[in-house]
């Protein structure tokens, strides 16, 4: 294909290809085009449609004319940013507020007639719900914690324990919820997903050291891009249009991490309680534990070590999906990259029958080269590996 008809092909494709970035961008401008499809699925109806509601039916204005009967949560006006928008939302969840008008202003005057004021005003005040972080005397943190709160962790602060109920009720949960289990969802999502968004936001940064990568998609930052570009129209309609995007999608992942922990996390600590209590029959020094099956384990050991003063465990074995056994080393803390005792150096980065021959044990099937985790065909065999190991 030449000449003219080869040019108007390629200005076809390239006005099509156009087409499909701007339908793209636009998608991921806004995050409701793609919940149906996606959030429904992790969420489960209840809660996508719980979230659906409390977000997408609020009434988002910047000035108020009539407050008779209506509840009103103020916050800033501009350009938004994950904490407030997650604020506002986790609000949304809760019966209290789920009808109330979101007001999107910095005249102190209509703040000061709002029921809850979020990341504005330069006060913190529970008796009266201003929950401000930016005035210079805020050092404010969550007990057991050292990062500032942002608006998003003030909120998390005082109505966590409320909002983690509403959404477990909301949820398809096979066992009822205790309060101690909401106590320790309570504490497990602020470690594992809250504090990061305190911390994005009062420019604590991650390393004291120079950073040796960039992490660009970070919630934080996928909130700020929702805000319109420079170059895009900047009206106060259209940034609440895209508020209520930033809402939903800090909620929702909230929410599936929230679930996370009430449908995958929790279920695996009677397993790992289990194997802890059992260690000194899978060897004398208590330092090797057996999963009767593969599950999330790590945060549970840690925990049960501090509660049950636990010495600390070096090894954990597991079957892997495909029927063979794996030996992990018990990392220095739960997220670590280094382990208390690597498999040995001189094993690391062999595999198959150079390894069994090297090890004096059948089967084996690799050691990884940093030496965290290694495989062998047999239950039996990733034992002596592991006994091996100790020494």
């Amino acid at each position: 294909m030449h000449g003219p008809t080869m040019k108007k092909y390629q200005g076809r494709y390239h006005n099509n290809n156009q087409i499909f970035i701007r339908t793209i961008m636009s998608a991921l401008k806004r995050p409701r085009l793609l919940l149906p499809t996606i959030m429904s699925t992790l969420l489960g109806s209840n809660l996508f449609n719980m979230i659906d509601n409390a977000i997408y039916n609020s009434n988002i204005v910047s000035t108020i004319q009539n407050t008779e009967n209506t509840k009103l949560i103020g916050t800033h006006d501009g350009s938004f940013h994950c904490d407030e928008a997650l604020a506002v939302g986790l609000l949304k969840l809760l019966p209290e507020y789920r009808d109330a008008t979101i007001v999107r202003t910095r005249n102190p005057e209509i703040l000061e007639k709002c029921n809850i004021v979020v990341d504005v005003g330069a006060k913190y005040d529970p008796s009266t719900h201003r929950y401000d972080h930016h005035q210079r005397e805020f050092t404010g943190v969550l007990d057991g914690y050292n990062t500032k709160l942002s608006s998003a962790g003030l909120i998390y602060k005082h109505f966590g324990h409320a909002i983690l109920r509403e959404v477990f009720t909301s949820s398809d949960l096979a066992e009822p919820v205790t309060e101690s289990f909401v106590e320790t969802a309570y504490q497990s999502l602020y470690k594992n997903f809250m504090e990061h968004i305190d911390a994005i936001d009062n420019g604590v940064t991650i390393s004291d050291g120079p950073l040796k990568y960039r992490i660009s998609s970070t919630l934080s930052n996928r909130v700020g891009q929702l805000n319109p570009n420079w170059n895009e129209p900047q009206t106060p309609e259209l940034m609440n249009e895209r508020f209520m995007d930033a809402m939903s999608l800090t909620c929702s992942e909230f929410v599936i991490h929230a679930c996370e922990l009430s449908k995958v996390w929790w279920p695996a600590r009677s397993i790992v309680q289990k194997a802890v209590d059992n260690r000194h029959n899978i060897h004398p020094s208590g330092k090797i534990i057996v999963l009767e099956q593969f599950c999330p384990w790590k945060e549970h050991l840690f925990d049960i070590e501090v509660e049950s003063k636990v010495d600390p465990i070096l090894y954990t074995l597991y079957e892997d999906a495909g029927g063979s056994w794996r030996i992990q080393a018990v990392p220095q803390d739960p997220s670590s990259f280094f382990s208390r005792k690597k498999l040995p150096e001189h094993l690391c980065g062999l595999r198959d029958n150079v390894l069994s021959e090297k090890v004096g044990i059948p089967g084996c099937i690799f050691i990884h080269a940093s030496g965290f985790i290694g495989g062998c065909a047999t239950k039996e065999g990733a034992l002596n590996l592991a006994i091996k190991s100790l020494e």
